[in-house]
């Protein structure tokens, strides 16, 4: 049987005006206290139609001072949306940490959905709640607290409660089709709603199943839930006793035995580099114009068949990774790809989880987007110069895994190079910036302190290929002692994989 909420038990209309005073000025208090925390509050509203979603919102949009709620109601996805993975649309409407984000209809209605009209069979909609379930984790696991409501109606007060807002010629307009279309398939969606109830129930991200029937009972009983659990959080960062979830000691443990076995020599994938690849000057021209006419003529088919493409670079300071970008650029018209400059975050950028300003720079169906250093950054200088916490970045390498299948899954083509260069090379480079003027702003303070981290970066880049590198979106290790032969391998390589990519479409 599906779950069900605890019956609406009737509030007087004198009894409701008297605790209503009591709970606004408690819902502001714990509001104005949270503007100084450190994590948002997501809340999510699912459940029938009728069961008062809308009216809920509104009331603590009126309770509430409204300047710090976020409210995003989802319907079907626009074009724009569609041209990107699902949870796009999603991680663009996260709040900031402080405020608080209300989501109506959000990341369950799509799946529910299709299950009960039998767009996806169980196994599909299974997949689909284990993906939410680690988005939510993802999430909680930042600090995140999400609360849940499932409003329900039973059937026969839902079909009761539409008709009359129909029989009113003031309420008509708020009656769809597509609300009747839901009406018809009340039993399905239910047992819809209980599997991923039943599913994604956690304790850091629990469902409140709340009874619709009634206005005041219900309007009571999810304000003095958002109450109850918002102070219960901030008084526990107050203590400093929030726990991580168990997500981050898993992966913890995960990224331990990765760093294992790479000291016990397993994996060491710098180290086995052929640091002495060069290529000729006559046969780089020649080389160079071929893989660059090869790349534009793939990257138009990939332009008119909507396939888009996602490149990664990373390495060492003074590696050219520039410069194999600027390659990669001229080959493309300027029209069809962004470059994305990654350096430390912003403020806007730090109030959010790590992933929220990647997914926003994801491209629209048939472009390409290149990130000049990337997510990365958590495993490796984040991690090296101490500014993520260990359970921080050592749970990233699952994250960053799930961040890029769900790309894979939406048919996006992804490359991830490490372009790598010996010790000695990049000391080369750095002197000879200190004497070129036109290259001295490139070399600062930062490069050299780095340089004296090399051990722990080789270590970190280790780890990172380890445990990020899948079947579908492998890293590139590029030799770049020569930067001929490193930017042709990247032109080839991206050439290649550009081509495999379109083979399935």
């Amino acid at each position: 049987m599906p779950p069900r909420p605890q019956p609406a038990r009737p509030v007087s209309k004198h009894d409701y005006k008297a605790q209503v005073l009591l709970l606004r000025e408690e819902l502001l208090a714990v509001q104005q206290r949270l503007r100084h925390a450190t994590f948002p509050v997501i809340v999510l509203f699912s459940g029938v139609d009728g069961a008062g979603k809308g009216e809920t919102v509104n009331l603590l949009h009126e309770w509430m001072d409204p300047r710090w709620i976020h409210t995003h109601a989802y319907t079907e996805p626009s074009d724009e949306e569609r041209e990107r993975p699902e949870h796009w649309r999603f991680w663009r409407d996260l709040p900031p940490k402080g405020q608080i984000g209300i989501l109506m209809n959000a990341w369950y209605a799509g799946p529910i959905d299709q299950h009960a009209h039998r767009v996806i069979e169980t196994a599909d909609f299974r997949r689909q709640l284990q993906r939410i379930a680690r988005f939510e984790r993802l999430l909680t696991d930042d600090g995140a607290l999400i609360l849940k409501f499932l409003m329900h109606l039973d059937r026969d007060t839902q079909r009761a409660r539409l008709k009359a807002l129909e029989r009113d010629p003031l309420t008509r307009w708020r009656v769809t089709d597509e609300q009747w279309r839901q009406a018809r398939s009340y039993d399905e969606l239910v047992e819809a709603e209980a599997m991923a109830v039943r599913l994604t129930d956690a304790s850091q991200a629990s469902w409140s199943l709340v009874d619709g029937s009634d206005e005041r009972h219900r309007s009571l009983v999810v304000a003095r839930t958002m109450r109850g659990r918002i102070a219960k959080r901030l008084d526990e960062q107050a203590r400093g006793r929030v726990a991580r979830g168990r997500t981050a000691r898993v992966l913890m443990g995960r990224a331990a035995s990765g760093a294992a076995a790479k000291r016990r020599g397993t994996t060491a994938h710098l180290a086995r580099l052929n640091m002495s690849r060069t290529v000729d000057k006559g046969e780089y021209d020649v080389e160079l114009a071929r893989a660059q006419g090869r790349l534009n003529m793939l990257h138009r088919k990939a332009g008119k068949r909507g396939v888009s493409t996602t490149v990664v670079f990373e390495g060492w300071d003074a590696a050219g990774k520039g410069g194999a970008i600027r390659r990669v650029a001229s080959a493309l018209d300027a029209r069809d790809y962004q470059v994305i400059p990654v350096a430390a975050p912003t403020d806007e950028e730090r109030a959010q989880h790590y992933l929220w300003r990647f997914w926003r720079h994801l491209s629209r169906a048939g472009r390409m987007t290149i990130f000049d250093r990337s997510w990365y950054g958590r495993v490796l200088v984040e991690r090296v110069e101490g500014f993520a916490r260990a359970d921080e970045w050592k749970r990233a390498y699952a994250e960053i895994n799930d961040f890029e299948s769900q790309l894979i899954d939406h048919g996006v083509v992804i490359l991830k190079y490490w372009v790598h260069i010996t010790k000695d090379e990049q000391l080369r480079r750095f002197q000879q910036r200190q004497q070129l003027a036109h290259k001295r702003w490139k070399l600062t303070d930062e490069d050299w302190r780095n340089r004296r981290r090399w051990k722990a970066y080789e270590d970190a880049v280790d780890d990172m290929v380890t445990l990020t590198s899948t079947r579908q979106a492998p890293w590139i290790l590029v030799e770049g002692n020569d930067k001929n032969y490193a930017r042709l391998k990247v032109l080839q390589t991206l050439g290649d994989r550009l081509s495999k990519g379109l083979e399935g479409q």
